[in-house]
């Protein structure tokens, strides 16, 4: 439910007729960028500009709370690699060599996140252009 004009109103399905028509100018160069990106994402530039405006409004969030949760969950396997590459330089440090078991196990565990971190970024993608799509 959305509150408009001070009034609780249910938001309509994306099948609905769209009755309001918003007015933006571009400078051509502008245009021409928007319409990259509506194609880019396989939208119309209407549908790509409204849902880039109720996104931007809070109304249509980009990301779900699942999405959020993953992030979350994402960024502290990182925060923890960061810690152990801390260390592994801190004992390199302290020992006058590296030790090269720690750090191929650490890159391996990198590219792991890393990867994870990529595929789930584009899925955001892929899922926000679907509902954008919708839109």
């Amino acid at each position: 439910m959305a509150v408009i004009g001070g009034r609780s109103q249910n938001l309509v399905s994306a099948k609905a007729r769209k009755e309001r028509v918003v007015h933006v100018r571009f400078a051509v160069w502008e245009h021409v960028a928007v319409e990259h990106a509506a194609a880019a994402a396989d939208m119309t530039v209407s549908g790509f500009m409204r849902s880039l405006a109720l996104e931007g409004a809070g109304i249509q969030p980009f990301l779900t709370e699942d999405d959020r949760t993953i992030l979350d969950i994402l960024a502290s396997e990182m925060r923890a690699i960061g810690v152990n590459l801390n260390q592994l330089a801190r004992a390199a440090n302290r020992a006058g060599q590296v030790d090269a078991a720690g750090v191929s196990s650490a890159l391996i565990n990198i590219q792991k996140i890393v990867v994870a971190v990529a595929m789930e970024l584009r899925s955001y993608g892929v899922r926000a252009a679907r509902r954008r799509g919708a839109a």
